[in-house]
């Protein structure tokens, strides 16, 4: 399954602090096959990034995000998880491939 998370960060000078921690975190999820992409948000009020992870279910999505030393210095002030089927384009090999029957006409 697919999930895409937004996550979104607070102002200040934290977030500076640790998102080279954070980005090498991110590398070692798309190394271990978990992580299909990332990155930021332009032209948001607050620091905000996608996140398209493939997995088993939604606990295992929250279990990774925990992990991420964004969530352990408490930056995450906003966090959308959205199990998401990529049936058309460049993702559609990691979707469920089952079409809705109104396409199948």
């Amino acid at each position: 399954m697919i999930y895409v998370v937004r996550m979104e960060h607070p102002e200040g000078d934290a977030w500076g602090r640790y998102v080279a921690e954070h980005v090498r975190y991110l590398r070692t999820l798309i190394a271990q096959g978990h992580l299909l992409a990332s990155g930021p948000l332009q032209g948001t009020p607050l620091r905000a990034g996608f996140l398209i992870f493939k997995a088993e279910n939604e606990l295992q999505v929250r279990e990774w995000i925990k992990a991420d030393p964004f969530s352990r210095e408490q930056l995450i002030v906003s966090l959308d998880i959205c199990q998401w089927d990529p049936l058309f384009g460049c993702l559609a090999e990691v979707s469920s491939q089952v079409l809705p029957p109104v396409l199948l006409e």
